[in-house]
């Protein structure tokens, strides 16, 4: 491996800055300094190898060269992470396989097929391989340029990437103009007669919980990353990051993790369980304590446990699956969750790919059973979720995952600015409240959004 340690910045987007406009440059962001659990923020860009899926085609770009596949998409990741690393740095990404797996990628995996239609030109997965990271490590205070070496090009462009990071400056400015209001794809009269769908569902006993989702947007210009900037000061989130893609632009500012893997360590944090924050201590302590005493949500929650520890149990050894934290409440700063945490140990037989692709999409933005739910979310969307409820996640070359649930994310594409805002709804839930929920999760988005940019 080759590591540089470079000087040490508290705010990683002043890092970040100096590439933010170049393509494939992507910011893993921990949330720090405004979430001060925060820990190791991730840069990185230039990657060696690029995998954009649409629909049953990956084009795979390597040295300007393309081929196209249909193989099976994480497949096709594995093929070109290659050879497993073993990593003694103890960095968390030193360099790998890092992007997006679409939530339509899970037309793949489940096979199935809906009649919801593509309304955002994204690809449903987008991958690069990067050679190098820069990972700020806000607890030791310490910056490093890591690399595992893979490829010639990363020693040829060491000295630059140094000499970039090195020299933090005023960087101009750059504004943004929401252009239309922002409308949702559904009325709130569409929005009940859809819920009263699922209601429907439940009750002759095709699932027990449905995440369902409406689809707001609005015409777009400027620079993203000063809509970034904004959201993470409005949303400051422990998975958030930025991607700076040829087809467009991912902004996530989510509190939920998907899957983590360290050694043979597997961890998912699934949230099901939402209450919205009041600006009066008294009031927001009992509105943490009525979340932590709902019966409906715990009841939520625990229908989602058991779907994840399913899950996990397809790459994990038998008998090592357990919940070490049920319903623990999560404070953020517009909403209380509740979250629980979900362990195993990974199966020798199984790697990083099998673990990602047998929990893929996380259930807890599916419902359950899982498929089934799937199959009424796409009857009842009018529209596909893209990015929405996929994944950001890092695959190191040392097999170590780490990855969020794309909540709380915005999505730049051709001139338009969209974000999803969902619930899962259960038996016991009713409409106005459901409603209600989907407008406190996305607060902070027409926050950052409506905000003048300056």
């Amino acid at each position: 491996m080759k590591i540089s340690e470079l000087s040490y910045h508290d705010n990683s987007e002043e890092i970040f800055s100096l590439i933010s406009d170049e393509p494939w440059c992507i910011f893993l962001d921990s949330g720090y300094p405004r979430i001060d659990t925060g820990r190791y923020d991730v840069i990185t860009g230039r990657p060696s190898i690029t995998l954009e899926t649409y629909n049953k085609k990956t084009c795979i770009t390597s040295d300007g060269n393309k081929v196209i596949s249909e193989e099976n998409p994480f497949d096709l990741v594995r093929e070109n992470l290659g050879k497993k690393e073993e990593n003694l740095s103890g960095l968390p990404f030193a360099g790998g396989a890092l992007g997006y797996f679409g939530y339509d990628l899970s037309r793949r995996v489940e096979n199935f097929s809906g009649n919801s239609k593509k309304n955002i030109d994204m690809p449903d997965m987008a991958i690069g391989i990067y050679d190098w990271s820069l990972i700020v490590d806000h607890h030791m205070k310490k910056t490093w340029l890591a690399s595992f070496n893979r490829f010639h090009s990363t020693s040829l462009i060491w000295n630059d990437l140094q000499k970039i990071f090195s020299e933090i400056k005023n960087i101009k400015k750059n504004n943004f103009k929401i252009k239309s209001k922002i409308k949702s794809n559904i009325s709130k009269k569409e929005y009940e007669k859809a819920f009263n769908s699922i209601k429907e569902y439940i009750r002759n006993g095709d699932c027990y919980q449905v995440n369902f989702a409406q689809h707001f947007s609005a015409e777009f210009e400027g620079d993203t990353w000063a809509l970034y900037k904004k959201l993470r000061t409005h949303n400051p989130a422990p998975f958030s990051a930025y991607m700076n893609l040829p087809s467009g632009n991912i902004l996530s500012s989510s509190p939920e993790r998907f899957l983590k893997l360290v050694g043979n360590q597997v961890e998912t944090k699934p949230i099901k369980g939402t209450k919205h924050r009041s600006v009066f201590a008294y009031e927001d302590k009992e509105l943490a304590a009525s979340l932590l005493n709902s019966e409906k949500d715990r009841a939520e929650n625990l229908m989602i446990v058991d779907l994840l520890r399913n899950d996990i149990s397809k790459s994990c050894e038998s008998g090592t699956v357990n919940v070490p934290k049920l319903f623990a409440l999560e404070t953020f700063s517009t909403v209380h969750h509740l979250v629980s945490t979900i362990s195993g140990r990974l199966d020798k037989n199984k790697d990083a790919i099998d673990l990602i692709e047998g929990c893929f999409p996380g259930g807890s933005i599916t419902g359950a059973p899982k498929l089934r739910s799937m199959e009424i979310i796409d009857e009842l969307e009018p529209d596909r979720r893209s990015i929405y409820c996929g994944s950001i996640a890092y695959i190191g070359f040392d097999g170590n995952i780490d990855s969020n649930i794309c909540i709380r994310t915005l999505i730049y594409c051709n001139n338009k600015i969209h974000f999803f805002v969902g619930g899962g709804i259960v038996w016991d839930s009713t409409v106005e409240s459901e409603y209600k929920e989907c407008f406190d999760k996305a607060s902070a988005m027409f926050k950052a959004l409506e905000e003048k940019s300056v």
